[in-house]
Parts: C-alpha cells; structure tokens; sequence
C-alpha cells in the first residue's frame, strides 16, 4: 500500500522561529532606537548614525546569540545519542524492555509491544529510539548555522525598513512615518508568520503588533524625557 503523504508544518518549527524571532527584533529594537533618538529632538545625522549602528550589532548580535543558544541544544543532542549509542551496544535486552514498555504506555498490550519494539529494532534501532525515547528527528534536530542565518539576515531586513523610513521621511514627519512604517512591518510579519506555521491570523499578528507598538511607545516616552532632562 502507497504511504499516505499528509502536509505538515512541523518541520519548519527551527528556521520559521529564528526567522520570525530576528525579523520581529529588527523592525521592534531599531524602530524603537531610532524613535527615541528622534523623540530627543536629535539631528537627522544622529538618527541615522543610531539607526544604522543598531541594525548592525543587532543584526551580530542575534546571529551569533542564536548560534550559541542552539549549539548548546545541539550538543546536548549529540550527548543523549551517543548514550543512546553505547545503550544499544552495551545492554540492548535493556533497551528492548525500555522500547516496549513505551509501546505498552501508548496502549498496546505486553506482546503486541514486545513484537512491535523487536521489529522496528531489527529495522534501525538507533532512530526508533531517538524517536520514541528523545523527540529527536531529523527534522527537529537543533541546526546551529540554519538558525544563525535566518535569525541575522531576518534581523536585517527588518531593521531596515524602519531606518528606511527615518532616512527618507520629511523631517517633520519622521516620527510619524517611522511609527506608521514599523507598525505596517510587524502587522505583515505576524500575517506571514501565522500563514507558514499553518496557524490562524489574528492571535499571532495581534501578539506582534500590540507587543511591537507598546516597546516603540515606551522607547519614545524615555527619549523624550531623556532629551528634555538633557536639554
């Protein structure tokens, strides 16, 4: 029988959330920067100089954060496996009992489980028991460099829409349209986000949006009082 290839989105679970994680602090914490510099009554030049300084270390910042972070999940990975690795060779009797025992929790009956664990064993013991006993997949497997990239090149590109918007709006109106620009940016990203994770609009958008305008809002309350105490 023709295995029945059902769409699911589960596998984009690591590059969709370094992604959506980088591009919503792009737009949010240069947005925000370039807003509460703006709020200062500081020069264009200022601006821009924030603006630009803040896309680039932010930018490293959460590529290399990333790589961190998911190298550390990674090598724990790496750790469970090969544990998994010596298991099967050392005491396979116990694991055996071990896959078997799952199989009982999900249901299945003391016999039907004991032959179910001893032919998928026979078949590729080390991945059914990285399934059945860790989570671990290929797909969901922790990929270091795939979140770095996503995550740095997401944090650019959202980051500079709003700098766009400060660079070239009427001065002003620069606050207005660096707000109107970054609000605009999120409420795409949340629908774009939402639409590749399979899951409904509104909740994910809203999330972002609202969570979004409160950080530039704030932003631009301590600018503008900085810049008064300042001046």
């Amino acid at each position: 029988m023709a295995r029945h290839r059902e769409r699911h989105l589960s596998h984009r679970t690591g590059w969709l959330r370094a992604s959506v994680l980088g591009a919503n602090d792009g737009i949010i914490s240069t947005a925000s920067l370039i807003l509460g510099v703006a709020a200062s009554d500081a020069s264009h030049s200022a601006i821009l100089t924030a603006g630009v300084a803040g896309l680039s270390a932010g930018a490293l910042a959460m590529g290399m954060g990333e790589y961190i972070s998911v190298s550390s999940q990674r090598d724990t990975e790496r750790a469970d496996i090969a544990k998994e690795v010596w298991e099967l060779e050392n005491v396979p009797e116990r694991e055996l009992a071990e896959l078997t025992a799952i199989y009982m929790e999900k249901g299945l009956d003391r016999e039907l489980a004991h032959d179910v664990a001893v032919q998928l064993t026979e078949k590729d013991a080390l991945r059914i028991h990285l399934i059945e006993e860790l989570g671990i997949t290929e797909e969901t497997i922790a990929k270091p460099l795939q979140a770095a990239w996503s995550s740095m090149a997401s944090f650019a590109l959202g980051a500079l829409l709003p700098l766009l918007a400060a660079a070239f709006a009427p001065s002003g109106a620069r606050i207005a349209v660096t707000l109107v620009v970054a609000v605009l940016a999120l409420l795409a990203l949340g629908l774009a986000g939402a639409k590749a994770g399979g899951a409904h609009p509104v909740r994910p958008t809203m999330r972002v949006v609202v969570g979004g305008i409160i950080a530039m809002a704030i932003t631009m309350a301590i600018g503008k009082i900085f810049g008064a105490a300042v001046g």
